[in-house]
């Protein structure tokens, strides 16, 4: 049930980004950025770090300076590249002309990519300060925005704050739980060495999204309650769970708190050497 709601995030969130509606700029009577669109939709077909990609772009840009989306298509190139000085300069200008929907992209961008922690919680807090609607999700839909920022703060040493806002979001009335919403708060818990509420978050983990990591970091909060036949239990799933590829995961960089197979091993090896 959860991967699907994921999966919708993404599909949402994709979508919503997608090529604007030229004609409702023709509608509010902006005939450049009506153009400077028409002429962005040329892309279509065009492998996205082509030349011929780029040089459309920049007609785009030197129809209309402003029209944000063309920076914003221009600088995911250079992202995914590892050009992160010119995705830089290119999302600085996309943001400059539209924050509204740009702005909370940079700031997971900034967490993501780069571990700027403080850059993506200034991000993330100046869009919820400037508009009065939802502030999104993450650009793979695995994260409302609110909960990135909550690791951010988490990543920072602010496990407290952290915390508070997790929970913030997961009791408020609109929220769409996450891939991994329970499982961070559950590490955070462990963390903080307030066992028995991480317990209760890797249980609803457990109820929406089974993971690896879940039943390694329940494994690890009962090796700590000096549980051991419920410690191997747990991680005896962990591992069962990871080699079926029920894993955290992302397609460009480790999210916090993912696990390897080694991290398993290691905690078998260690847990022998013992006996």
């Amino acid at each position: 049930m959860k991967l699907t709601y994921s999966i919708l995030f993404t599909i949402f969130y994709l979508s919503s980004y997608a090529q604007p509606n030229c004609d409702a700029f023709i509608y509010y009577g902006d005939t450049l950025k009506y153009k400077a669109c028409k002429k962005a939709e040329e892309t279509k077909g065009h492998y996205q770090f082509s030349k011929r990609y780029q040089e459309i772009l920049d007609e785009s840009i030197a129809i209309d300076s402003t029209f944000a989306y063309a920076y914003r298509e221009k600088s995911t190139a250079y992202l995914k590249s590892g050009d992160f000085i010119t995705w830089k300069e290119l999302i600085d200008k996309a943001v400059k002309h539209n924050f509204k929907e740009n702005l909370g992209y940079r700031g997971w961008c900034r967490y993501q990519f780069f571990k700027d922690y403080q850059g993506a919680i200034e991000d993330i807090e100046e869009l919820e300060n400037k508009v009065k609607f939802d502030i999104g999700f993450s650009a793979n839909g695995d994260y409302h925005l609110n909960i990135a920022k909550a690791l951010c703060y988490k990543a920072i040493g602010q496990k407290e704050k952290a915390i508070e806002i997790i929970n913030k979001q997961l009791n408020s009335e609109d929220h769409f739980l996450g891939a991994y919403d329970y499982l961070h708060l559950g590490v955070l818990y462990l963390e903080q060495n307030e066992f028995e509420k991480a317990i209760e978050a890797f249980n609803k983990q457990t109820e929406d999204n089974e993971l690896a990591e879940n039943q390694f970091y329940l494994a690890l909060t009962y090796k700590v309650l000096q549980k051991p036949a419920d410690y191997k239990t747990h991680l005896n799933e962990a591992k069962v769970l990871y080699l079926d590829g029920r894993k955290m995961f992302d397609p460009y960089t480790n999210p916090m708190d993912k696990i390897f197979l080694e991290d398993i091993e290691n905690e078998f090896k260690e847990s022998a050497n013992k006996n």
